[in-house]
């Protein structure tokens, strides 16, 4: 093994050098098919993203911090991503939350098991209660139709007038002692009631949070692609006219090589908003991953759509971000797409897609649509 060969053969993973072995692969040339099997590199700081949005929807957040600690390292180093003790790590926080989410699911819904409880136990009371005076009152019937009126009867009924009586005050203080029981069980089923139906605006908050991302507040990319699905319903049965937009923010490594990590989140968050703010309440927006955002734009008219861009350009170009007293100027590229020009909603996205990557071989800072048209 010359020289070259052996310096990029301690460069490799294990996996790959059992690969150079068995195939005997014993040239530089002859490695560049191995090698062009790599994750990209642009695409670990995605793949990262997408992992750590996977551990994040939970009811429980107690391993939030950690997990935000191990993707700060991620995020410095993406290389991480590849090594044991990391994805060891990983599929820990990933038991973690399991665990943590049944416990909690258990804790919440046992107080609906009790609520049910309640309800029966003391409805059986009532009628448990109930049943020894009514009992006597059955009794004190069946002797009244066994007297004989011509046989003493006058001593009878007076006889029974007293039993009528002691049965009768009997089921009056049977009859408070019920009522006070089912006071006291009605506070605490309501109490109860009250609890459970915390639990359902948690579960309500928690399921809205998991579709939004934590940093932007946009849709998550699933999130997004399930609203997607009822947009692409109404364009099915009325034809709705939308567009698709896709954005990148432009030399997005610089800005955090230069101001640190804090600042990337800050200038993403802040284009998040603004392209949030833009949007009326039946177009949706989402953070596809890293410094990408997708949109979807209704509109009537072609002009409508081409004011939306222009606004959303001049807001970002002709002013600054700030991060801590500092003023940062930011571009960004689209691709824009019209769903009708499509035959499926991926095609236009995919479209969309390549218009960007065209917007930034151009150099960057401006939006292509489909028709060939930059702003």
């Amino acid at each position: 093994m010359n020289e070259i060969l052996k310096k990029i053969f301690e460069q490799l993973s294990q996996r790959e050098k059992e690969l150079v072995n068995s195939n005997n692969l014993d040239s530089p040339e002859k490695l560049i098919p191995l090698l062009l099997k790599r994750v990209c590199p642009e695409n670990v700081q995605h793949l990262a993203s997408v992992i750590k949005q996977s551990l994040l929807p939970s009811i429980c957040s107690k391993t939030n911090d950690e997990i935000d600690t191990l993707f700060n390292q991620i995020d410095n180093d993406s290389t991480l991503l590849f090594k044991k003790e990391i994805q060891d790590k990983i599929e820990e926080f990933i038991t973690k939350r399991f665990e943590r989410d049944k416990k909690v699911v258990i804790e919440r819904t046992s107080d609906i098991s009790k609520l049910v409880f309640l309800m029966e136990e003391y409805l059986n009371e009532a009628i448990s209660s109930n049943g020894s005076g009514s009992k006597n009152v059955l009794n004190i019937k069946e002797k009244i139709e066994a007297i004989n009126i011509n046989e003493n009867g006058i001593e009878a009924l007076a006889k029974l007038q007293n039993e009528l009586v002691n049965a009768a005050t009997l089921i009056e203080k049977e009859m408070n002692t019920v009522t006070s029981k089912l006071e006291t069980g009605k506070t605490k089923v309501q109490e109860l009631e009250e609890k459970v139906k915390n639990l359902e605006n948690e579960l309500t908050k928690t399921k809205t949070e998991n579709m939004k991302d934590s940093l932007t507040g946009l849709l998550t990319r699933k999130a997004f692609t399930e609203e997607v699905k009822k947009i692409e319903s109404a364009y099915t049965r009325i034809n709705t006219q939308y567009a698709v937009v896709f954005f990148d923010l432009d030399h997005f490594k610089k800005i955090n090589d230069t101001y640190g990590h804090e600042c990337g989140d800050v200038v993403l968050s802040t284009f998040g908003k603004i392209v949030n703010k833009s949007v009326r309440d039946h177009d949706i927006v989402g953070r596809y991953g890293g410094e990408e955002f997708v949109a979807i734009i209704h509109f009537n008219l072609n002009r409508e759509l081409l004011q939306f861009l222009k606004r959303i350009k001049t807001i970002v170009t002709e002013n600054s971000f700030v991060y801590k007293d500092q003023k940062i100027k930011v571009t960004f590229s689209a691709g824009v797409t019209l769903r009708s020009s499509y035959d499926t909603y991926e095609n236009a996205l995919q479209k969309a897609d390549m218009l960007l990557y065209q917007a930034k071989e151009a150099g960057r800072n401006r939006i292509i649509l489909e028709n060939g048209m930059e702003i």
